[in-house]
């Protein structure tokens, strides 16, 4: 069983690292997209994404998520060059300009590696590394950061929520040890939101410390989704109270990097949690 709290260190590319355990981190959602579910089109150039992403950074983010293609259900399919056309001139300003750790929110092998080129440290994939294998060699070649997320999207799932991410997980896994990925370089990420109802989602949230026998540091992301607004009543724009109570629930069950959306909220409501977590490991 994986303890959350204790020092693991994420091994990122381009010789950086990111301390996992006695704190939790966030991860800011910068989309460069038209269409993105609650967001689409409010950073889609390049200047407004760099001075989004700084904003991100001066609030507390320890990550940057740079994305060109919407994941939301139904969002058009964008093509490689688009995605990098919109991605790569974001990623490379905050290379030049920042010292922040930056992710590619890509499932696509060519963009993860301009993206990595360009500057980026961490390949986030959302189809958990089962829409193109090739991804994985792309990190283990360049020492990318890995995160690995299920999805319940294209395929059949299991009746149990936890039982279903121990097979879509274990299998996204076996590929990665297969090119050659050490679990130092990895964390994993079930996938609120992508193709789970309200119950599924929530059932992850209260059986959230099964998911620990992975053996892996978990990242969610919960941000302004579906199934906060069918508890709370609010559109997805008016999600980011809930947003923050989730992170910090989650962070309580041993969650230990949270994307976000409004950075400044959950920052507050992490560190209640951390600041909770400290007082209880005091003799």
């Amino acid at each position: 069983m994986f303890d959350p709290f204790q020092t693991f260190r994420w091994q990122l590319a381009h010789g950086r690292g990111l301390e996992l355990g006695p704190r939790g981190h966030l991860m800011a959602i910068v989309n460069v997209t038209p269409d993105s579910f609650s967001d689409g089109g409010v950073h889609d150039s390049t200047e407004r994404a760099v001075a989004f992403a700084k904003s991100c950074i001066e609030n507390g983010a320890s990550i940057l998520d740079i994305g060109g293609e919407s994941t939301r259900p139904g969002a058009a399919t964008v093509s490689a060059d688009e995605e990098q056309a919109r991605i790569l001139p974001v990623i490379a300003a905050l290379a030049a300009e920042t010292d922040a750790i930056i992710s590619v929110d890509t499932y696509r092998a060519q963009t993860a590696g301009a993206a990595i080129r360009s500057g980026a440290h961490i390949i986030n994939d959302v189809h958990g590394l089962q829409r193109e294998p090739d991804i994985a060699h792309v990190a283990a070649e360049t020492g990318a950061g890995l995160c690995i997320m299920h999805t319940g999207r294209d395929r059949e799932k299991h009746a149990d929520v936890i039982a279903d991410q121990y097979v879509f997980l274990e299998q996204s896994l076996e590929i990665a040890a297969a090119a050659g990925i050490g679990r130092e370089s990895i964390v994993l990420d079930p996938g609120f939101g992508f193709a789970k109802d309200t119950e599924e989602n929530l059932l992850l949230m209260a059986r959230f410390g099964e998911l620990l026998g992975l053996g892996s540091p978990i990242l969610v992301g919960t941000s302004r989704k579906r199934f906060l607004g069918a508890v709370t009543g609010r559109e997805a724009p008016e999600r980011d109270v809930a947003t923050a109570a989730s992170t910090a629930l989650l962070r309580m069950a041993g969650a230990a990097v949270f994307r976000v959306h409004d950075v400044a909220i959950s920052r507050d409501a992490l560190l209640v949690a951390d600041a909770m977590l400290a007082a209880g490991r005091i003799p």
